[in-house]
């Protein structure tokens, strides 16, 4: 029985990796300005949340909690819009009031940007 469950959690591991190598194969083929922030985006949600767990969503990075998406990215050149977009989803706890932000354009990021970023990616996992 032990072993079973070693090997389901190494299938499990070996998931999500390889979920992780397509959300960063996806970002790597955006254009320049759009990767940029990816990336960027990608790093701060891995620092502030490493619970989360990359995944593609509707072929963009995403980022989620028991299979269920928190947050995702936007780029800009897929939807055709001038800037790239920080979204999070209803299972974020973002809730503030009877009315609150559920998605940020971006168009290039700061320290203090990423640093907000990181706040929300926090309260948005609890």
């Amino acid at each position: 029985m032990l072993r079973r469950a070693a090997q389901g959690r190494l299938a499990q591991a070996e998931k999500e990796a390889a979920a992780e190598q397509d959300v960063l194969a996806k970002i790597a083929e955006m254009p320049e300005a759009d990767r940029v922030l990816a990336e960027r985006i990608h790093a701060v949600i891995k620092t502030a949340a490493p619970g989360l767990a990359p995944k593609l969503w509707y072929g963009m990075p995403a980022y989620a909690r028991d299979g269920k998406v928190v947050c995702h990215f936007q780029s800009a050149e897929k939807f055709k819009s001038r800037y790239a977009t920080l979204g999070f989803s209803d299972q974020a706890a973002l809730d503030d009031g009877a009315m609150w932000p559920t998605a940020f354009a971006l168009k290039e990021l700061t320290a203090a940007d990423e640093q907000r970023i990181s706040a929300l990616v926090k309260k948005a996992v609890g």
